[in-house]
């Protein structure tokens, strides 16, 4: 655990801590989710300084790897197949700020055998922060 670990406070209620991200996830984080049945997946980070631009809002390309990991959870929870990216659109609507839980769901819309479809967002409290789209390839086991 390190210094930073203790500035994180409880999550909100249903979350927890995630583990096996891989080694980016994992430095950039760290991550919660929620276990959710159904089409949904949810996960959050609480903003820390290390998280954030020189005016101490939330860094762009820090939501836009929260989106991406939170497109792909989505996107491997509906097919259950490894994806990589190959598109991600992120539309930046409002500022998340240091010492904020940024939260974010996302859901796959659409999945054929090689491709896969998901939408989702990042929000803090009642405004959205982020909407981003991605289409990741699905990756196929070589027999």
């Amino acid at each position: 655990m390190t210094a930073q670990d203790d500035q994180i406070p409880t999550p909100p209620e249903g979350f927890i801590r995630s583990s096996g991200r891989g080694a980016f996830s994992t430095h950039n984080g760290p991550y919660f989710h929620r276990e959710h049945p159904g089409e949904f997946t949810e996960q959050a980070f609480f903003a820390l300084p290390r998280h954030a631009n020189g005016i101490g809002l939330v860094h762009g390309g820090m939501l836009t790897a929260f989106m991406d990991g939170l497109l792909a959870n989505a996107q491997y929870r509906e097919t259950r197949k490894t994806g990589v990216t190959i598109h991600l659109s992120v539309d930046f609507l409002h500022m998340a700020r240091v010492g904020e839980w940024v939260m974010g769901e996302a859901r796959c819309t659409r999945a054929t055998k090689d491709i896969a479809f998901v939408e989702g967002r990042a929000y803090v409290g009642g405004h959205d922060v982020v909407r981003a789209t991605g289409v990741f390839k699905l990756m196929h086991k070589k027999t």
